[in-house]
């Protein structure tokens, strides 16, 4: 077989796969879960109208429903990812199908304990806590229940709402099936003269390509593919902004955004201060774009230009266990006892390492209070590709210091502090890399990769969320999302973000259409606001600053023991503040201006 043809997972070594043997040993273990679960969800039916009665009442509803909740967790974690091991497999299709109905259903016979903790007033519930020691942990739970009184239905609307659930998924559902198992893109001509088919994990390295003409047909293949069936996804994502905005409207919310951030209680003003911030500070971008192009020699910067490193005859590639060994020796600041945790995990097969036919594309960390943090990577042995490792080790190691300090409640991370662990370590990976090479073409070369992760992380990631504030806009006061506006909309922001010194292709147009994020409901701009955190934390660490490490190691512990801008303050960072946002974007300006002096 061709190393450019992607191989089926039976073809892919043990060692390269992940374990999920700490998830369900077989199949047959998730179905006698499957049936656990069915029998222990309709145990909790028997306290309805009955959870407040006493504190003991209340603690044994609190704990059956985290017991619910734990392993309908477990049962769905597995199924999903046996499917992205794979998305045609029918057999976990079906298990995931299954397993989402049950978590609906669940959900459902789990609807009526909120409400019913609302009808007690705060002084009977501070006394329950008072009296009843098992409460106690859950203090900061009932917190964040009784904060959000007016937005909380009754019993009865609260049950109609999680029926919902299953509906409610479908766009997400069918945007996925769609883009990563029926979409096929075409083939190109490598640098080679080899054919290679353009996939989801082959489609950045390709772009990175030193050959021009490889870049631009690959750009052309990709978006082009995307436009056949524009209108198709135009409907996914606008039914998806839809019900973001139907759940936000019955929830008595200002709007989708008002509602999405306040699950994390966190200001609307921290958005909008986001993008006037970089809004700010676009004219660094501006200076980066005219560099790239200075540097490339082009007559023309295109939009397929963006990715290709700008310092040439450097080709840095790095096999999995290169890439292992580099990001173990950039994480050594931040202790032994991290280091040697993260290395364990590089040998337990916690990571599925290589793409195969049907897998999903992209990376992520997961796993479930229950299991190892898994690793999904589709790895092409690029720089970014260490990186992505970095950084998914990050999300990782977050997830086992909170599930091992903290009880299943608090067992897992706000997504407004879920970046901030993986961009530390993608920054200490990339300040070992520039003070441990003494070339200049390789630290130009990685220079040029940090200014590439400020641009697509806070610049383009801070895009897709204005992109994301302004269709939920245009569909609060009436308007339709049509291919055509959703195209021009966002052909128009990458002509504000990049500037005149670019030609923004009419292909980038269908970029929103391929974007799975679109789909997480106000969830891309704590890429942005997460870097900003980091860059700070890492520069604290770096600069051995008295106490920084223990404190940043506590933020790793603390899960959502507390709310997510309270557990950033305590690490010794104020995202209330835009400070650090301008911060990180004035070291990316600062980083625009070594680059040019290196350039000449």
């Amino acid at each position: 077989m061709s190393e450019n043809q992607v191989r089926e997972r039976k073809d892919v070594e043990a060692k390269y796969q992940w374990d999920l043997g700490s998830l369900y040993a077989s199949d047959e273990k998730w179905e006698e879960d499957f049936t656990e679960l069915k029998k222990l969800s309709e145990q909790i039916t028997k306290y309805k109208g009955k959870t407040v009665e006493s504190s003991k009442t209340l603690l044994n509803v609190i704990e059956l429903s985290n017991d619910i909740k734990r392993k309908s967790e477990n049962i769905f974690t597995y199924a999903k990812m046996k499917l992205d091991e794979d998305t045609r497999e029918d057999k976990y299709q079906s298990y995931t199908d299954r397993a989402k109905s049950l978590m609906v259903e669940s959900e459902e016979r789990l609807s009526f304990i909120v409400p019913e903790i609302l009808t007690i007033d705060e002084n009977k519930l501070n006394n329950y806590i008072e009296e009843e020691s098992g409460l106690k942990r859950y203090k900061h739970y009932l917190e964040k229940i009784t904060r959000k009184r007016k937005h909380t239905l009754s019993p009865q609307e609260e049950a109609i709402i999680a029926q919902s659930g299953d509906l409610a998924d479908a766009p997400q559902s069918t945007f996925s099936m769609l883009n990563n198992a029926d979409i096929k893109f075409p083939e190109i001509t490598n640098e080679d003269g080899e054919q290679v088919e353009i996939t989801h994990g082959r489609f950045i390295p390709l772009l990175m390509s030193s050959n021009r003409r490889v870049r631009k047909d690959t750009f052309k293949g990709l978006y082009d593919t995307y436009k056949k069936y524009k209108n198709t996804f135009a409907a996914t994502l606008s039914g998806d902004v839809k019900k973001n905005i139907f759940y936000s409207k019955i929830r008595k919310y200002n709007s989708a955004m008002e509602s999405s951030l306040d699950n994390n209680k966190i200001p609307v003003d921290v958005y909008d201060n986001l993008i006037n911030a970089v809004h700010k500070n676009l004219d660094s971008m501006h200076r980066y774009v005219k560099l790239r192009k200075k540097a490339l020699g082009v007559d023309e910067l295109h939009m397929y230009d963006l990715y290709t490193p700008i310092v040439k005859d450097i080709d840095l590639k790095f096999n999995i266990e290169q890439g292992q060994d580099l990001v173990l020796k950039g994480l050594q600041g931040l202790g032994e006892e991290y280091v040697s945790t993260v290395n364990r995990g590089l040998n337990s097969n916690w990571i599925d390492v290589y793409e195969n036919k049907g897998k999903r594309s992209g990376a992520y960390s997961w796993g479930t209070y229950d299991s190892e943090p898994f690793i999904l990577l589709n790895y092409q042995d690029t720089l970014d590709d260490v990186f992505t490792l970095a950084h998914e080790l990050g999300h990782s190691m977050h997830s086992l210091l909170t599930r091992d300090n903290q009880p299943y409640v608090y067992g897992g991370y706000s997504i407004f502090v879920a970046e901030v662990a993986s961009t530390v370590n993608e920054a200490l990976l990339m300040d070992y890399m520039l003070k441990n090479t003494n070339k200049e073409e390789e630290r130009l070369y990685l220079l040029n990769h940090y200014l590439e992760q400020f641009r697509g992380t806070v610049y383009r990631q801070t895009m897709f969320a204005e992109f994301e504030k302004m269709i939920h806009a245009e569909v609060e006061k009436g308007e339709s999302l049509t291919a055509e506006k959703l195209s021009s909309m966002y052909k128009g922001l990458n002509e504000k973000y990049y500037g005149k010194d670019i030609i923004v292709d009419d292909e980038i147009a269908m970029e929103w259409a391929r974007i799975p994020h679109f789909y997480y409901n106000f969830y891309v701009f704590q890429y942005a606001t997460g870097f900003s955190a980091a860059v700070a934390l890492a520069q604290k660490i770096l600069d051995k600053e008295d106490g920084a490490l223990n404190k940043y190691l506590e933020f790793l512990k603390s899960g959502s023991s507390d709310y997510p801008i309270n557990v950033l303050n305590k690490a010794g960072v104020d995202m209330t503040s835009p400070e650090p946002v301008d911060k990180a974007l004035k070291l990316f300006g600062k980083l625009v201006d070594e680059m040019e002096k290196l350039l000449g």
